[in-house]
């Protein structure tokens, strides 16, 4: 019998301050259920927009009863780092994650990991992320952008990092705001290959309304 000691491989989620708190609550959801170990990292401006937002305060002493009000998920599979906990295992390259998502990510987020910050525990980890060569999905949500940004975006996706804008489609039937923010949610879990069944992939057929035949 082995005696090796399985090695936790966490995805990181950076939860950020732009509005979209439900995209990044759907993407802990499908990855918990996908049997994904998940490492959590909550901006301070991010817990602003989720009390906006939900109602709920998320604290960094109480994460495991907010986390599981904001989602619904069992915690046993979270770690939660404090967003200024810059001695956090993920700020360092030796640490076992498997890549990182933003989700979503504001401009602000965008612009510091672009040029390379590190002003917080999210932004520090992006640039981790970047250097070890690990994915690292962007879920910027902003409208509309303007140059500096977009510049900002083009330099990511330079670096190697996925940009994946908000937006959901309309072809998958969903008719309400859960199946939209699922759609979303669901590309950004297609982006590093993490099985789920947030939404009706596209089949080349046309006026199924949403509905599988």
């Amino acid at each position: 019998m082995s005696t090796e000691k399985q090695v936790r491989q966490p995805w990181v989620v950076g939860v950020s301050g732009a509005s979209g708190t439900p995209y990044a609550a759907a993407v802990i959801r499908a990855l918990v259920a996908a049997g994904e170990a998940v490492d959590l990292v909550v901006s301070r401006a991010a817990r602003l927009t989720i009390l906006d937002e939900t109602g709920i305060s998320f604290r960094d002493a109480h994460w495991e009863q907010d986390l599981t009000e904001w989602t619904g998920v069992d915690t046993g599979g979270v770690r939660y780092w404090a967003a200024g906990d810059f001695a956090a295992g993920p700020s360092s390259g030796s640490y076992p994650a498997k890549g990182m998502l933003i989700v979503p990510a504001s401009t602000g987020a965008v612009a510091g990991v672009a040029l390379g910050l590190s002003k917080d525990l999210l932004q520090r980890v992006a640039s981790v992320t970047l250097k070890e060569r690990r994915p690292l999905v962007v879920c910027v949500r902003e409208t509309p952008l303007n140059g500096v940004t977009l510049k900002h975006l083009v330099e990511l996706d330079t670096q190697g990092a996925v940009v994946l804008p908000a937006s959901p489609g309309f072809y998958a039937g969903g008719s309400t705001a859960r199946e939209m923010v699922d759609f979303v949610a669901g590309r950004v879990l297609d982006a590093v290959g993490v099985p789920h069944e947030l939404y009706r992939r596209w089949e080349g057929e046309l006026g199924t309304g949403g509905k599988v035949a």
